[in-house]
């Protein structure tokens, strides 16, 4: 069984983030660094970098991954807004450096008013013009699946492949699974063989090795329907079982698994205490 966890709050300081999910029982978290729905970034200082480290070396979380800013697009056809999302981005990365956190995930982005094709390559373009700016060296930059929602990227293997291919720096990008917007998106989760079968066709594209985390949550949408609706464990249309097989896969015992399911901490350990039930 992986490491299991659930996205938590920052409200307070970075640090606080260890206190919460150590009360849900986390041994995984996922944080934003800043505010992930404004540009404006405070200052990460030494001494707030020094403390989140330090209550991280004393805590029982063992892995840390950080989810980037919602308003960043890295396929954007306009170049203006594109270069404020490549430098926002640089600056995440920074912050996860500074943070010792070596797990950034980021969403693909949508190609709006432009093409697929085009879209794709932006990406690939935006991520190598980032990796050469940022003064990082360990934090790798992990392209989440989605459910393709209007022109959003990522909704096919096959995109995030091209993204990876394209870039320059294929070795520092890797994945992360998330299973609602996999299902979502059309790939069918749900017996044992539908989803070996999308293990499968995941490792003919991309590699199981490139799965560095999960998002863990159920379907309030049904299979293929493009629409992103998280729902808790057991109560969406993916079901309890789908999700316990990826749990118990020997495959990724060591990846941390991230819930992002609706209701808050009362509801992430009712989601934990399920999932544990089947070690």
């Amino acid at each position: 069984m992986g490491f299991l966890g659930a996205h938590v709050s920052i409200s307070g300081g970075l640090h606080k983030a260890f206190d919460r999910a150590e009360r849900i029982g986390c041994d995984a978290a996922q944080i934003f660094s800043r505010n992930q729905r404004q540009w404006k970034c405070p200052l990460l200082t030494d001494e707030n970098a020094r403390e989140f480290r330090n209550r991280w070396a004393g805590s029982s979380v063992q892995e840390i991954v950080i989810h980037d800013s919602y308003l960043i697009n890295p396929a954007h056809p306009d170049p203006g807004s594109l270069e404020k999302s490549r430098a926002s981005l640089v600056t995440e990365m920074e912050r996860a450096e500074k943070l010792g956190v070596n797990l950034l995930v980021l969403h693909p982005g949508s190609y709006l008013s432009s093409d697929e094709g085009s879209g794709l390559a932006a990406v690939a373009a935006s991520l190598d013009y980032v990796f050469e700016r940022a003064c990082t060296g360990n934090v790798v930059l992990l392209l989440e699946t989605t459910a393709g929602q209007g022109t959003n990227l990522g909704w096919r293997f096959e995109h995030l492949a091209a993204i990876i291919e394209k870039s320059r720096f294929s070795s520092r990008i890797a994945v992360c699974f998330d299973t609602a917007h996999v299902f979502e998106s059309g790939y069918d989760l749900r017996t044992a063989e539908a989803y070996e079968q999308v293990m499968a066709s995941f490792d003919a594209v991309l590699g199981l090795d490139m799965i560095r985390a999960f998002h863990l949550n159920d379907s309030k949408t049904e299979l293929a329907t493009r629409v992103d609706r998280h729902a808790n464990i057991g109560d969406g249309y993916i079901g309890k079982e789908a999700i316990f097989r990826i749990v118990q896969d020997r495959r990724f015992a060591r990846v941390p698994m991230i819930l992002e399911t609706p209701g808050g901490e009362e509801k992430f350990m009712e989601n934990l205490t399920l999932l544990r039930s089947q070690e």
